[in-house]
């Protein structure tokens, strides 16, 4: 029996992966770092941290800490998300289909937890989640476990009376690992790469419905 969907955040619920880019690419070119985009495809699903260390390491910078440079890059990422976020498709069909199914919903996401409430306010999703748990919240973000298996806790359900909702081959892996079905709904760059530990994959979340769900339970 389900009983709890655990979303992914960034690239499910909003494209917000060019707004990273973005600033990134402002923040980081601002302190002498010759961002390219092939090194910037290798930051794709990084924890900010692990990001700006990733550019530290490759270009040191001396006028700001690592810790002023996450900041900077997070608040740009805040900014951009007020003017341009917008969700993507299929997101509140599929919240609402769960939640008229009595299940609980969680959030399991790389993204630090200044960015949450921005992103679900900015697209009216808040109220539908029970529980929320961020890379703050643990000692390895995705493609680890361990921010998958704080929401659970938090939802007080098992793994095994759970699915999750992810986007990257580094959250499915992160879901799976933790023991959960995964329908993974891919950028369509990344469409044909290899999810077949995921449990279904789908083009679009306005996809998902009742067959699927009843599919996923049995």
């Amino acid at each position: 029996m389900i009983q709890a969907a655990i979303f992914d955040m960034d690239g499910l619920l909003i494209d917000s992966e060019p707004l990273w880019q973005l600033a990134e690419r402002e923040v980081f070119s601002s302190l002498g770092v010759k961002v390219t985009d092939e090194l910037a495809a290798q930051t794709a699903k990084m924890t900010t941290r692990e990001v700006t260390q990733f550019w530290f390491k490759l270009y040191p910078w001396s006028d700001l800490h690592l810790d002023d440079v996450e900041n900077a890059v997070i608040n740009r990422v805040e900014a951009l998300v007020e003017e341009r976020g917008s969700e993507l498709q299929g997101v509140s069909r599929t919240l609402s289909l769960l939640r008229s199914k009595g299940m609980k919903i969680g959030l399991s996401t790389n993204s630090p937890y200044q960015l949450i409430p921005v992103i679900l306010n900015k697209l009216g999703i808040a109220s539908f989640f029970d529980a929320i748990s961020s890379s703050d919240d643990v000692k390895k973000g995705k493609p680890e476990p361990d921010v998958y298996l704080s929401t659970i806790n938090k939802l007080g359900v098992e793994a095994a009376h759970c699915i999750a909702f992810e986007d990257s081959y580094s959250g499915m892996l992160a879901a799976t690992r933790a023991n959960i079905k995964t329908i993974v709904v891919p950028h369509p760059d990344r469409y044909q790469q290899d999810f077949s530990e995921s449990h279904l994959k789908l083009q679009s979340l306005s996809e998902f419905n009742e067959k699927h769900l009843a599919a996923l339970m049995s």
